[in-house]
This record gives structure tokens, sequence and C-alpha cells, in this order.
């Protein structure tokens, strides 16, 4: 695996050095072209400036920021490298936090750190330090030109650096008419128990992409038709809870899980009313 970045975690005195990787692989995205219908032809982009329609090759793209209608300053590689961060070559740490404590809006992107050469000794101790005291790094780093907000957080025997949002970049859901009122004690005891019984352990090879396995099935039933139109699926159409009806589903769905529940869910239930 290549490194995407090469650095060091910075915490007090110490310092790190690491090489940072991808921890999310794409591998599974369907990707399509854009083709003109007559002919199947793909269509490509042009960059194209706006002056005189006429074509622009990478080598003469610059990077530039309007500070007015039309008005523009040009940034190249050196003015790039003024901003003279000492986040520029570091995860620098800046403080450690519980991470019950942060909201999961804020993580965003994960990363793997990898120890470099010399540095293995003090980010197992790292490694180590924040799996005892359940926290987290709270750090600044800078990728790809900008300064991000970032966790450093052990994983089995891997750090990870997940970068975070900022707090001005979350939206507020004040704006949003949302309801007020209180819960019924009746529907909410009835939906409490639905959702223990529908509890379970968390295990993320359960949790399968099962939009990107139909999709193959329909390209390959697109193939074998010879690009025939298919006949149009029946979509199953959701309705919405009737206000109403809310007990009466509540208690369906109980129903409903009772009797799809595997056997060690069953199990642990005549034990509770055996208990009881």
């Amino acid at each position: 695996m290549r490194a995407i970045w090469k650095g060091a975690i910075s915490f007090g005195l110490v310092n790190i050095p690491v090489g940072l990787y991808s921890a999310v692989r794409k591998a599974n995205e369907i990707r399509f072209k854009l083709l003109r219908k007559s002919d199947h032809s793909p269509v490509r982009y042009k960059r194209v400036a706006e002056a005189d329609g006429k074509e622009v090759a990478w080598e003469e793209i610059v990077k530039g920021y309007e500070y007015e209608k039309n008005e523009f300053v040009v940034l190249d590689e050196k003015d790039f490298e003024r901003v003279n961060l000492k986040t520029t070559q570091t995860v620098d740490i800046r403080e450690f936090v519980n991470l019950d404590d942060i909201d999961p809006m804020f993580f965003d992107q994960p990363y793997f750190l990898a120890p470099e050469k010399g540095g293995e000794k003090a980010y197992v101790l790292l490694r180590e330090a924040l799996a005892r005291t359940n926290k987290v790094g709270i750090a600044k780093v800078v990728l790809k030109t900008r300064e991000h907000l970032a966790a450093v957080k052990p994983v089995g025997k891997a750090l990870l650096l997940e970068l975070m949002h900022f707090a001005e970049e979350l939206g507020d859901p004040a704006g949003l008419s949302l309801p007020t009122f209180e819960a019924g004690k009746k529907e909410l005891d009835m939906a409490q128990t639905l959702i223990e019984s529908m509890s379970d352990k968390w295990k993320a090879e359960k949790h399968t992409d099962e939009y990107h396995q139909a999709l193959l099935e329909v390209i390959q039933e697109k193939i074998a038709a010879g690009e025939k139109k298919l006949p149009a699926s029946k979509k199953a159409s959701v309705k919405p809870t009737n206000v109403v009806d809310l007990v009466s589903v509540l208690q369906q769905s109980l129903e409903q899980t009772r009797k799809a529940a595997p056997a060690h869910k069953k199990a642990e239930r005549k034990s509770k009313r055996k208990a009881a």
C-alpha cells in the first residue's frame, strides 16, 4: 500500500514519523460513462476558457481567488508553501478528549497511520495509552492545501486518523420544523420494547451493499437482453404510519419481530420471564 502523505504525529515533545494510508476501499463502486444517446459515443469534458471558448491545456491552468467580481489573484505552489503552519508536515495533537464526548456528526473521513522507520516504539506507546484511557487526540493536519481538524484514535493494532468537520461547517437543526410534544406513555413503552427486541451486538459483516448487488444483476439482465428495455419493476410503496394506527402498528411489529427472532434471542426472553 502506498502512503498518501508522510510526516509525523506530534504531541508535547514527542514526534512519531508516520505515513498516511487510505482506510476506505472503493473497488466495489460501479462506474458509468456518459454516452451520446444516438450512437453510444463516450462524452468527453473539455476545459474551456470563458473569454474565447478555446480549450485550455493543463499546463496553462493556474489557481486564482476571486476577491471581487471578475477580479482574480493567482497563487502558485510557492505561495501555498508560504502558509507556514506547523501542521503542514505534522499531525499536531493539541489536546486529548474522551471519545464518548464527541458527537458522531463531527467525524468524516478515516485514514490509517503507520509508523515509519524509527517510530515504532513511540507509535505503540501512543496507541496503548489512548486505548487504556479511552481518549483520542484532537489534532490539526494539512492535506491537499487545506487544514483539517482530525482525531487520532486506536483501532486494534493501528492508529486511525479520522478527519473531522469544524463546528462552523455543521448545520443547525434550529431552522427545521420539528415536533415538540411528548410521546404517549403506552406508545413509548411499546416502542422501547420493540427496540430492545430488535437489538443485537454490532457486526459489520452482517450489513452488505444490497443495492450494489441488485444493480449488477440488472446490468447482467440488460446485457443478456441485448440492450432491450426490461419490464418495469413493482416498487414497494412505504406508507407513513398514521397516528391513530400507531399502537396497532407497534403491536404488529413486536409480533413480527418475535417470530423472526433467532434462537438465542428467544432463549434470552424465556430466561428473563422465568427470572421475573
